[in-house]
């Protein structure tokens, strides 16, 4: 049976937890939370739960990432502050796209793998900005000749992307059937 005092408990537990969201630079962890709070898992359980259902009824969501827990505004207002903001509005090239999706699917990859799935050469400036933005980073070398560096993805590039796991990266599109619906004439392509 559940008390008044567990009730009363919960919902202080997850006002605390929003304006410690508020406050933060960066996301925070369960055990962050439990540490900042003195609660269980159980009890952090239950207060995450309640703030989600509070925040049902505002602009704010409450997110998870790989890095832990943030704030953001729903879905439904991007078009406004992309309209009022738009110098907050980051472009990615093409290029970097191609680029940054090569090495979250097939990683550890190396540069030689990249621009083999690519068909071109990899720029130095285009791995020097997913470095610089942290959302990849150099582990370990292939044991082959040179030993090249092998790239990863990095929990900088789930949180940007709102994931907590690479497996919840959409699915790669069958590409073996794309080329035989291009090569049997079901899709009309010159290059064939």
């Amino acid at each position: 049976m559940i008390n008044n005092n567990d009730i009363a408990n919960t919902k202080e537990h997850s006002l605390q937890i929003e304006v410690l969201l508020h406050a933060s630079d960066a996301p925070l962890t369960d055990k962050a939370l439990r540490k900042h709070l003195s609660v269980s898992a159980k009890e952090l359980e239950q207060a995450l739960a309640e703030l989600q259902q509070r925040l049902a009824a505002s602009v704010l969501r409450l997110h998870k990432t790989a890095s832990g827990y943030r704030l953001q505004i729903a879905d439904d207002y991007s078009a406004l502050i992309q309209r009022v903001f738009p110098q907050r509005q980051q472009r990615l090239s093409q290029a970097l796209l191609e680029t940054l999706s090569v090495i979250a699917y097939k990683q550890p990859v190396t540069r030689s793998d990249i621009e083999y799935v690519r068909g071109v050469t990899l720029s130095s400036s285009l791995l020097r900005q997913l470095f610089d933005k942290g959302w990849i980073m150099e582990e370990g070398y292939k044991d082959t000749l040179g030993r090249p560096a092998l790239l990863h993805t990095t929990p900088q590039f789930l949180d940007a992307f709102g994931l907590t796991a690479l497996d919840e990266l959409p699915p790669m599109p069958d590409l073996s059937a794309i080329n035989d619906a291009v090569c049997s004439g079901i899709i009309k392509l010159d290059n064939c």
